[in-house]
């Protein structure tokens, strides 16, 4: 709630030019029709000191000017405005398809491509303050990690915990997208998103990817689809009696089946070779799934010219107390 001065009838401020004519009709002509006493010499009064009254002699001219100003004033009719402001959001409710297999440990993303993954996940999830964000991960199979939930904090520390062997290794797209479905289509949000990544080729699962993109397609869906993987060999972790020794994996993601997927839903596919292009990705799936805002202005005024009008009184009343006591001319 804010609460601001305006001023219904601006135009009375052009009174206060007045003031100045008052101010100058003072000391040109009012003062010049006292009476005055006519001294030949003035030098004994020369070296004699102001006293209180002679240095203050113009309080009376200031009283008096101020108290017209704030007579104009209270003319213009001050108000206090009374603003509340409404916000209506749109929130849209995404679920995160993270998949988990063991070749997400290859590092031609740094560290590895499921720190890339969760880095990118935890900045995406902060920038969307007004949506519901759910967790799914998968490998050989699929599990819900967070429901749909507003508490951010709640599903950021559930992305941080994800790590690759938390489930049976293997690659069911299929079955993560499905699961995320599930999690998703009786949301009461107008707009509802999946964004699948995954770094490989379908090889476990009962449900086919196309499937599953024809059913997120019937519930009005979008899965926006991220292949994850520089383009050829990638150098993957393995372990051995002499420890972590690295090989060159080929890369394999089924992008077709990814593309169609998205395409089916009215989204996109992306492929993220590298750290910086899987960030921009998240990026412009950000811009393109904003969530609306509509903003409501109220404004109540009330009329506040008594508090200028009392200090007027007051300024007056000073004025004239001290013109007819302190400052008072004979005759």
């Amino acid at each position: 709630m804010m609460h601001d001065i305006v001023f219904a009838q601006p135009g009375y401020f052009w009174l206060l030019l007045l003031i100045p004519v008052m101010i100058a009709y003072e000391f040109l002509v009012a003062r010049k029709k006292r009476p005055q006493i006519i001294y030949s010499d003035l030098e004994p009064f020369e070296k004699k000191p102001l006293t209180f009254r002679e240095r203050f002699v113009n309080t009376p001219l200031f009283l008096r000017s101020v108290a017209v100003a704030l007579i104009i004033a209270a003319l213009a009719r001050p108000q206090s405005s009374s603003k509340s402001t409404s916000v209506t959001t749109e929130g849209i409710a995404i679920m995160l398809a993270m998949d988990l297999s063991s070749s997400m440990l290859a590092e031609d993303l740094k560290p590895n491509r499921v720190e890339a993954a969760r880095k990118t996940a935890i900045d995406f999830v902060d920038a969307r303050t007004n949506d519901m964000i759910g967790l799914v991960i998968f490998s050989g199979e699929s599990f819900t990690q967070c429901p749909l939930t507003s508490d951010h904090a709640v599903l950021k520390n559930m992305i941080a915990k994800m790590k690759s062997g938390m489930l049976l290794d293997g690659t069911a797209i299929g079955e993560g997208l499905a699961t995320a479905i599930s999690r998703l289509k009786d949301s009461p949000a107008k707009s509802k998103v999946i964004i699948l990544l995954t770094d490989g080729v379908n090889n476990a699962g009962a449900i086919a990817p196309v499937t599953a993109g024809e059913i997120a397609k019937s519930f009005g869906i979008r899965v926006y689809t991220i292949g994850v993987g520089k383009q050829g060999m990638a150098p993957y972790p393995v372990k051995t009696p002499f420890g972590i020794q690295y090989v060159n994996q080929e890369v394999q993601i089924d992008e077709d089946i990814m593309k169609q997927i998205s395409s089916a839903t009215d989204a996109k596919y992306f492929r993220a070779t590298d750290n910086k292009s899987l960030k921009n990705i998240y990026a412009e799936i950000d811009k393109l799934e904003k969530t609306k805002v509509e903003v409501s202005e109220y404004k109540r005024y009330s009329e506040e010219y008594l508090p200028w009008l009392l200090a007027a009184g007051l300024f007056l009343l000073l004025e004239m107390v001290l013109r007819y006591t302190l400052f008072r001319t004979l005759p």
